[in-house]
């Protein structure tokens, strides 16, 4: 019995290593081999900056006019006053709920950057989701994603909230909170530290920066 267990082992994995050296070598001679070069920078970061370089605060810095530059500044003195006051809701639903604890305890202390937990969805501008969304949670959770006001941002954390993480194939688990709310930001981990929350929410202060709420209302509105 051993020895035709071993050999069927080894049968499976000779057909494993020729299925992959077929696949490897079935590449289509038309298509054109896609190059790291060959992808292009968005157009905000064409620009390198050299060291000590002075770098504009403000992301908007193509306008035109007078009134276009008003208004470019209106949205960044906005953006700076909700980067600097993100109010995540306290929504931890499973382990990963430790270590978004973590990032307000002293040791990395997100009150500093504006980071403070609320209780109350009226309240917040953020939440966190920190754990496994279940099929009978997605409801309420949903619930508290639309009793916060506007604008307001999705953080997923962890492979859970993301995309159902080892529990993906289970009959009450949503595979993944993207489903119920538009996500802004993912941090990945299973658990994700307190450092990979910390760069998600300053990933999220970056995207708030970029807001130009007030300019597209007027191109909207009032621009021919």
């Amino acid at each position: 019995m051993i020895k035709m267990y071993s050999t069927s082992i080894s049968l499976s994995r000779l057909l494993i290593t020729a299925s992959l050296n077929q696949i490897r070598n079935c590449s289509c001679k038309n298509e054109k081999e896609i190059k790291a070069t060959d992808i292009k920078t968005p157009s905000h970061m064409n620009k390198a900056f050299k060291p000590g370089e002075r770098r504009p605060f403000s992301p908007f810095q193509d306008t035109k006019g007078w009134f276009e530059y008003s208004l470019a500044r209106l949205d960044d003195l906005l953006n700076w006053g909700r980067t600097r006051s993100l109010w995540p809701m306290t929504f931890g639903l499973a382990c990963c709920a430790v270590e978004m604890m973590h990032i307000a305890a002293p040791r990395y202390d997100m009150d500093r950057y504006g980071v403070v937990f609320r209780a109350s969805p009226r309240q917040t501008d953020v939440i966190i989701v920190a754990g496994t969304v279940t099929n009978k949670m997605a409801v309420a959770f949903r619930r508290v994603y639309d009793q916060m006001p506007e604008p307001k941002w999705v953080i997923s954390m962890g492979s859970c909230a993301n995309g159902g993480g080892y529990y993906h194939y289970s009959y009450s688990v949503v595979r993944g909170c993207d489903r119920l709310v538009p996500v802004d930001i993912y941090v990945p981990g299973c658990p994700p530290t307190a450092e990979a929350l910390m760069y998600g929410i300053l990933m999220l202060q970056r995207k708030a920066k970029r807001q130009n709420s007030i300019q597209a209302w007027y191109r909207k509105n009032h621009a021919k």
